[in-house]
C-alpha cells in the first residue's frame, strides 16, 4: 500500500469520525483513504471554512477534528482557522500535503514548519515510509491528549512511497485524569466551608462535569455562572446567573462583583470573562482549577491554584467536606427572587430603537428566542452584534454554544454553524453573525445548501463593521471605508439556494414560522435590518 493510504485508514482507527478540506492534487490520495477508512469528508469551497468547520466539530463532538488541505497555499488560506484552533486548544489534526524535500524550485514550496509554529500551532512531520504510523500516531495522540491543533506535513515523495501493509491499530485511549494534591484540595475545602457568597465559574474544562459541579454547589451555597465558551452548562438550574464578563447581565455583574469567593473550574479567566479584572475585586479569593499547569495563574491574579482534573477534584473535595451540613451561603430567598424577575437579558428593559424600516436587535434577539425551540445550537461571529444572539438567544446544553473568537476575526461563523450542525443533528443550528462577516464568507453557504442543513442564519445587517463605526465614529473620523451600502442579502442567498427572508419589524418574522415548522432541508438566512445602538454594551467593555 502508498504511505497516503496507511496515512488515512489509520486516522479512522484512532478515533476520527469526519473530515473537513478542499481537496487538491498533493492531498487527493490521501483524501480519499480517509473516506475509504470509514471517515466521512466533508469538502467546503475555502481552507479558512475547513479550518473553522473542522474546529467547531471538535469543540461540539468532543473528539478530534480533521482537515487536509494541499501544500503551500491550501496550507496558507487555512491560517485564520488554524490560528484561532491553536489559541482555543482545540483537538485538531490537519494533513497537510508538503513539497518534497528535492523540490526547491516548486512554486507550492513555503516553510511550512514554521509558518504554522508562528500561530501557535504544533508542527509534526511523517518523515519515511518506515516510520509512518509511528509519526502518525504521535501526531494524533498530541492533538488528542495535549488539546492541541498539530500539522502533520505530509512530503509527496513520501506519501507516495510504498509499504508493507503494518497493520491496524487500536483506537487512541482517553488522557489520564489526575486529582488534585491532597494539600490544595484540603485547601480548597476550607474556601468553601468558610465563603459566605461563593460563586462557581465553569469553563470549557468544566463542561463535562456540569451536573457535579451543580451538586456541589447546591451543597456549599454558591452561585453558578459561565465564560462564554461554557455557556449552557448550568441551563436547568435555579441559581444559574448565565454568561460572566462582557455578556453578563447586569444582576449578574452585581452579584459575582459582590462575592467573597469565586473558583473557576477549567476556566482561563481571560480579561473578557472578568471584564478587564473588575469583576474581582481583591477581597474575593479567586480559586482556578485546572488540568494544565501552564493555564493556572496565567491571566488574572489568583489565590489558589488548583491543579487537577476537574471532574475528580469536585469528587475529592465533595468527600473532603464529608457530612457537614449544606449552607444557604449565596442562595437567599432574596437572590432566588432577583434570579427570576432579572436574570436574563430578555427581562431587562431597555427603550425600543426600532424605526419603520429598522428593528431594534434587542427586540429582534428577544423574540426569535421565543420562536426558536429550544433544542438549539448557537454560532456567533464577530463584531458590534455579537452580544445580541450570545446574550438573548439562550442555550439549555453543555457545549450548545461554539464560540470561535479567541482570535477575534470577523468570518468565522458560517464555517462554525456548518461544523457544529454537523456534530449535533438532532439541534437546530442557528448562527448570529453581521453583515460584514456573512459577506466575508458567503461561500460556504453552498456548503450548507449542499449538505441540506437546516441552518437558521441571522445577519444583523448596519451596513458596516459597526464596531470600527461606533468606536471612531464619535471623534469625527472619516467612515467611508467601513460603512457600505445596503446590500440585499436574503436575495444573495436565495442565488446560493437558500430561503431569503428580508426583517424590517416583528410583522416580518412572521414568515419564519413556515420554515420552522419544517422540513427544514436547506438554510434560511433572515437579512435583519437593524437600527443604530451607538454601539452596544459589550464594545463599550472590550475598548
Amino acid at each position: 500500500m502508498l504511505v497516503a493510504e496507511l496515512i488515512g485508514r489509520t486516522i479512522g482507527e484512532l478515533g476520527a469520525r469526519r473530515g473537513f478540506g478542499v481537496v487538491g492534487s498533493g492531498n487527493f490520495v490521501v483524501t480519499n483513504a480517509l473516506r475509504a477508512g470509514g471517515v466521512p469528508f466533508t469538502p467546503s469551497r475555502h481552507e479558512g471554512g475547513a479550518a473553522t468547520m473542522a474546529d467547531a466539530y471538535a469543540r461540539t463532538s468532543g473528539l478530534v477534528g480533521v482537515l487536509s488541505v494541499h501544500q503551500g497555499c491550501g496550507l496558507t488560506n487555512a491560517m485564520t482557522g488554524l490560528a484561532e484552533a491553536a489559541k482555543s486548544r482545540t483537538p485538531l489534526l490537519v494533513l497537510a500535503a508538503d513539497t518534497t524535500g528535492s523540490a526547491i524550485d516548486s512554486n507550492f514550496r513555503i516553510d511550512q514548519d514554521t509558518i504554522v509554529r508562528s500561530v501557535g500551532v504544533v508542527a509534526e512531520r511523517v518523515h519515511s515510509a518506515s516510520s509512518a504510523q509511528t509519526d502518525l500516531i504521535r501526531a494524533y495522540r498530541t492533538a488528542a491528549h495535549g488539546r492541541r491543533t498539530v500539522v502533520l506535513n505530509l512530503p509527496l515523495d513520501v506519501q507516495a512511497a510504498e509499504i508493507e501493509d503494518p497493520g491496524s491499530v487500536e483506537p487512541l485511549p482517553p488522557p489520564r485524569r489526575f486529582p488534585p494534591a491532597d494539600s490544595v484540595a484540603r485547601a480548597l475545602a476550607d474556601v468553601l466551608r468558610h465563603s459566605q457568597r461563593p460563586v462557581f465559574l465553569a469553563g470549557r474544562g468544566g463542561l463535562p462535569y456540569g451536573s457535579e459541579l451543580a451538586a456541589l454547589a447546591d451543597r456549599v451555597g454558591a452561585l453558578l455562572a459561565t465564560s462564554a465558551v461554557a455557556a449552557g452548562t448550568f441551563a436547568d438550574e435555579a441559581y444559574d446567573l448565565g454568561i460572566c464578563g462582557g455578556f453578563a447581565t447586569p444582576l449578574a455583574t452585581e452579584l459575582i462583583a459582590d462575592a467573597d469567593a469565586v473558583v473557576a473550574w477549567g476556566c482561563s479567566l481571560t480579561r473578557w470573562t472578568t471584564r478587564h479584572g473588575r469583576l474581582l475585586s481583591p477581597q474575593t479569593t479567586v480559586v482556578q482549577v485546572d488540568d494544565d499547569p501552564l493555564m493556572i495563574g496565567a491571566r488574572q491574579e489568583i489565590g489558589l491554584g488548583v491543579l487537577g482534573d476537574v471532574g475528580l477534584t469536585v469528587e475529592v473535595v465533595t468527600e473532603l467536606l464529608g457530612e457537614d451540613e449544606n449552607r444557604a451561603g449565596y442562595r437567599t430567598g432574596e437572590v432566588a427572587r432577583r434570579i427570576r424577575s432579572e436574570g436574563r437579558w430578555t427581562q431587562v428593559e431597555r427603550p425600543d430603537l426600532s424605526t419603520e424600516t429598522r428593528i431594534d436587535p434587542r427586540v429582534l434577539s428577544s423574540r426569535l428566542d421565543q420562536m426558536l425551540p429550544g433544542r438549539r445550537q448557537l454560532a456567533v461571529d464577530s463584531g458590534n452584534f455579537m452580544g445580541y444572539p450570545a446574550a438573548y438567544l439562550a442555550v439549555r446544553a453543555p457545549g450548545a454554544f461554539c464560540f470561535t473568537q479567541s482570535f477575534q476575526s470577523i468570518g468565522l461563523g458560517l464555517a462554525t454553524a456548518i461544523g457544529g450542525a454537523l456534530a449535533a443533528p438532532d439541534r437546530l443550528q442557528v448562527l448570529g453573525t453581521g453583515d460584514g462577516g456573512f459577506l466575508m464568507a458567503i461561500a460556504e453557504l453552498e456548503t450548507a445548501v449542499r449538505l441540506r442543513l437546516g441552518l437558521l442564519v441571522v445577519v444583523y445587517n448596519d451596513a458596516a463593521y459597526g464596531a470600527e463605526v461606533h468606536h471612531f465614529g464619535p471623534d469625527g473620523a472619516d467612515l467611508t471605508t467601513v460603512q457600505f451600502p445596503d446590500t440585499d442579502i436574503a436575495a444573495l442567498a436565495r442565488g446560493f439556494g437558500a430561503d431569503g427572508i428580508t426583517v424590517r419589524t416583528l410583522a416580518d418574522l412572521v414568515r419564519l414560522t413556515p420554515w420552522l415548522d419544517g422540513p427544514r432541508d436547506r438554510p434560511l438566512v433572515i437579512d435583519a435590518k437593524i437600527s443604530d445602538d451607538g454601539g452596544s454594551w459589550w464594545l463599550t467593555e472590550a475598548f
